[in-house]
């Protein structure tokens, strides 16, 4: 068993770790975390931007990836604490989007304003706990490259959008969208896909 798989299956070390990473009850690692710990673990590509304004929940134990020339823009949030957090090269993180892992985010994507991502769900099943005790489930989420997601749309936990796909404004992405295709509504549905042997984009 490895030291990591240690520290997870003792509860007490657990907790210890923990309030040291980050205060009690709280997302945000304390600074020191974020001055003297990430930027040595987690990778920040060439000609990379993070804005002043964005909210970096970012942990040591999990991964966060920001590829070159990419952007995350003021206001967004950025939480790795139960996943880890891949964003590609030359893609832009909208304003006051939210990113909460696992979430894999391909090269040359849009991502527009006010978007969530979120790879959890919280546990409700037992009634004789607050759903705050219950714990999470996790299930990536997935943007293939070139794909371009509009302003106020929430993707849900184990979704995968495919390559060079457009997701309307508002729009809530609740299960996989195939590859070159549009999508719109709630929940979101196909209306447009590209055909190859006309070599244009038909509505469905």
């Amino acid at each position: 068993m490895g030291i990591n798989d240690r520290l997870r299956s003792n509860g007490r070390m657990k907790k210890v770790i923990l309030f040291l990473l980050m205060p009690r009850n709280q997302a945000r690692p304390r600074r020191w975390v974020r001055w003297f710990v990430n930027p040595w673990i987690h990778h920040r590509g060439k000609h990379s931007r993070i804005r002043p304004r964005t909210r970096m929940d970012v942990l040591p134990f999990n991964k966060f990836h920001l590829g070159d020339a990419s952007t995350i823009e003021d206001f967004a949030t950025i939480n790795n604490g139960v996943g880890d957090i891949y964003i590609g090269h030359r893609t832009r993180i909208g304003l006051g989007c939210t990113l909460i892992g696992p979430v894999h985010i391909g090269n040359d994507i849009r991502l527009a304003q006010n978007i969530v991502m979120s790879g959890l769900n919280h546990n409700y099943e037992d009634l004789s706990k607050p759903i705050s005790e219950q714990g999470v489930t996790t299930a990536p989420i997935v943007v293939e490259d070139e794909s371009w997601i509009g302003s106020n749309s929430v993707v849900l936990p184990g979704v995968t959008i495919g390559k060079h796909c457009v997701v309307a404004a508002g729009s809530i992405v609740t299960k996989d969208v195939p590859p070159y295709s549009v999508v719109a509504g709630n929940p979101a549905r196909v209306v447009k896909q590209y055909v190859k042997a006309s070599k244009s984009w038909e509505r469905t």
